[in-house]
């Protein structure tokens, strides 16, 4: 084996290892409800996609870390607190790139309807903050959820 692939590995390995602790502080700053810190994690601009519900007030398009970070407290406004749940079965990284999948479940305020199902998230990490944030979710069971 030739020392170039061995530096090509170690490179690559340390992009993962930046991109797993980049995900892992967006998790923990998610979890915390800290939308100051979740605008830092974000990129300046971000490659947002999230299929667009009408019903759903929480999800519309977003492309800046500012409308990135406050999906999340509206979220939380829009949402029963204590039935929020969400697990993770996967969490997979390949250099710059990271998915998580796992279950989601909720509440919404105004309805009391619950919502849950799978959920697949693709995030991308460069220069130490997420530029991609593309969330494939049980979008039907959320609009049903929201519908009175």
């Amino acid at each position: 084996m030739s020392d170039k692939s061995s530096v090509t590995t170690v490179s690559s390995d340390a992009v993962s290892e930046a991109t797993r602790a980049v995900v892992n502080e967006f998790l923990a700053a998610r979890l915390a409800g800290d939308t100051k810190r979740l605008v830092e994690i974000f990129a300046d601009e971000v490659d947002w996609v999230l299929a667009e519900n009408p019903v759903v007030p929480w999800i519309r398009p977003r492309s800046t870390g500012a409308e990135c970070a406050a999906q999340f407290t509206e979220l939380a406004e829009h949402t029963v607190p204590e039935d929020a749940r969400a697990s993770v079965d996967a969490f997979l990284v390949d250099g710059a790139d990271a998915v998580l999948t796992g279950h989601v479940a909720g509440t919404v305020r105004a309805t009391g309807k619950s919502f849950e199902g799978p959920f697949a998230l693709r995030l991308t990490v460069e220069d130490g903050r997420i530029i991609r944030h593309h969330l494939y979710e049980n979008s039907l069971s959320i609009a049903e959820a929201c519908t009175p």
